[in-house]
C-alpha cells in the first residue's frame, strides 16, 4: 500500500506543475532562440519563438483546465515571457535588420524590451477582469517576429518605426478583450 500512495502523491505533484513545466518549455524555447540569432540561424530563431507562444498558449490552459492557477505560476509565465517575446524577438530583429543603424538599432531594441517588462509588471499586479490593458507582449513579441519575414519588402528602417510601435502598444492603456 506504501508504494501506491508514494506513486498516487507523486502524480498528483506532477499534475499541480504541468503548467509549470510548460511554461518552462517556453522559456527554453525562448532562449534557444536567442542562441540561434547570436549564431545568425535567424530562420530557427523565428521557428522558436513562435513555438514558444504555442507553449505560452497552453500553459495558460492546462493551467485554468486543471485547476492550478497560482501566484507562482503567473509570476513565473511573465519571466519566462518577457525572454521568449521581449528579449528573443529583439534580438531575431536586430540581428537581421536593426544592427545596421548601430546605436539607434540597439537603443529600438531595448525599448521594446523595456516597454515589454513594464507592460508584464502591470499585468502582474493588476486585476484582469475578461480584458487586457496594452498590447500582450506575447502577440507583440509574434507581430515583431512575423516582421521580420517582410524584409526582402520593405525598407528597414520601417523596422525601427514598427518596433517602437509595439513598445508604445504594449505600454499604452488601451483595453483588449481576452479571448
Amino acid at each position: 500500500m506504501f508504494l501506491w500512495e508514494y506513486v498516487d502523491h507523486t502524480m498528483k505533484k506532477l499534475k499541480s506543475q504541468t503548467a509549470n513545466i510548460l511554461t518552462l518549455f517556453n522559456l527554453m524555447l525562448g532562449a534557444f532562440s536567442i542562441i540561434f540569432a547570436m549564431q545568425g540561424q535567424l530562420n530557427l530563431s523565428l521557428l522558436l519563438i513562435f513555438l514558444a507562444a504555442l507553449a505560452d498558449r497552453f500553459d495558460g490552459m492546462v493551467a485554468r483546465k486543471l485547476q492550478i492557477e497560482s501566484e507562482f505560476g503567473k509570476q513565473l509565465d511573465s519571466m519566462c515571457d518577457i525572454i521568449s517575446f521581449g528579449v528573443a524577438p529583439a534580438l531575431l530583429i536586430y540581428q537581421g535588420i536593426l544592427f545596421t543603424y548601430n546605436a539607434p538599432g540597439m537603443i529600438f531594441c531595448i525599448i521594446y524590451i523595456a516597454c515589454g517588462a513594464i507592460r508584464l509588471a502591470r499585468f502582474n499586479i493588476t486585476e484582469n477582469n475578461g480584458y487586457f490593458t496594452g498590447l500582450p507582449i506575447t502577440a507583440a513579441g509574434c507581430l515583431l517576429t512575423l516582421s521580420y519575414l517582410a524584409t526582402p519588402y520593405i525598407p528597414s528602417y520601417i523596422f525601427m518605426y514598427l518596433t517602437l510601435a509595439l513598445s508604445i502598444l504594449m505600454i499604452s492603456t488601451f483595453k483588449l478583450k481576452k479571448v
